[in-house]
């Protein structure tokens, strides 16, 4: 048997995009055993995973369960986090490591001087590339999300009009300059004239409500409503995702939905653009190319650096809508 611990502190998306790894390692190693460390907050994108033998979770500090680490014998740790506190964990337990070149570098390149040095892969493949000396390949089946049984939203929670089919559109995102503004979501679904309903945190619902006062019935704001794995399932019962580049768009992608992804400052050379590998056809990324000031940064801001917001402001609200309607089934 050879027991292996995955790092990952963070954050929804990064550890979604872990999943192809420790199916394809659990799967292809014989007798491997998984275990996985990450922060609590984050425990539910894994703890219904059946890949993962064992959870180990973290409020801030490693010094939290370093003694129970301690006692285990990992033959290897894989490292996709690769910071000090990474670097700090591998050090306490002595045991052969691999670690993820996040290409800091090549990103610093892209953002600051526009020099575009990162390699044409996604991160998944990256990932993988860390087992890769243990004989693992890619299997090309994509990520993986488990939902559990109690978390499936019974649609009849839903109003009457969106029980038939509808579309999910991820309104929030980390940093406001992912975000299209209001307006720009109002028209789009006014365009679209279809039943949506638009998932969010808490934070996100007073905007949810102003694009329903902007847009009529047929658009719903679950905003605050519903836990990570509950939007989960709206997704999954959705006909089609439309979302920024956000932790959610990669929950949609390991559901294997049709998405139209909208970008702002980050960009898809990032790597983490939805992975679909097997259904490449069935993502779609709008964003404003040729802007000198994209990317502005590879995680975001709250306000646009340079005032103008182009790189959402630009979006045609007509091109999106066609791109959604060719995609719907």
């Amino acid at each position: 048997m050879a027991r292996f611990l995955i790092i990952r502190f963070s954050s929804i998306g990064d550890i979604v995009l872990t999943s192809a790894l420790i199916r394809c390692l659990k799967q292809q190693v014989p007798g491997a055993e998984v275990h996985f460390i990450t922060r609590k907050s984050f425990q539910s994108v894994l703890i219904h995973n059946p890949y993962v033998d064992k959870l180990w979770l973290i409020e801030k500090e490693i010094d939290e369960i370093l003694p129970e680490l301690q006692q285990v014998k990992f033959d290897e740790i894989i490292d996709l986090h690769h910071n000090l506190r990474s670097l700090r964990l591998k050090q306490a337990l002595k045991v052969p490591a691999t670690s993820f070149h996040k290409l800091n570098l090549e990103k610093w390149l892209l953002v600051q001087l526009n020099i575009n040095r990162l390699p044409d892969i996604h991160i998944v493949d990256r990932y993988l590339q860390t087992v890769k000396h243990l004989g693992v390949k890619n299997d090309l089946k994509g990520l993986d999300y488990f939902i559990a049984e109690h978390e499936k939203v019974d649609l009849k929670r839903l109003p009457e009009t969106h029980r038939n089919g509808f579309v999910a559109f991820v309104i929030g995102a980390r940093h406001s300059t992912k975000m299209l503004p209001t307006v720009k979501i109002a028209r789009i679904l006014f365009l679209l004239n279809k039943p949506v309903v638009l998932l969010g945190g808490i934070e996100d619902k007073e905007k949810g409500d102003e694009i329903v006062r902007l847009t009529g019935n047929l658009v719903y704001n679950s905003s605050g409503v519903f836990k990570l794995s509950e939007s989960a399932s709206i997704l999954d019962q959705s006909q089609l995702v439309i979302s920024h580049d956000t932790g959610l768009m990669h929950i949609a992608a390991a559901l294997k939905k049709p998405i139209v992804s909208i970008w702002g400052n980050t960009v898809p050379e990032f790597g983490m653009y939805p992975y679909l590998p097997m259904h490449k056809e069935q993502s779609v990324i709008m964003e404003v190319k040729g802007l000198s000031c994209r990317p502005c940064s590879k995680i975001g801001y709250d306000k646009c650096p340079q005032k103008h917001f182009k790189c959402m402001n630009l979006q045609q609200e007509e091109t999106i809508v066609a791109a959604v309607k060719r995609l719907l089934p």
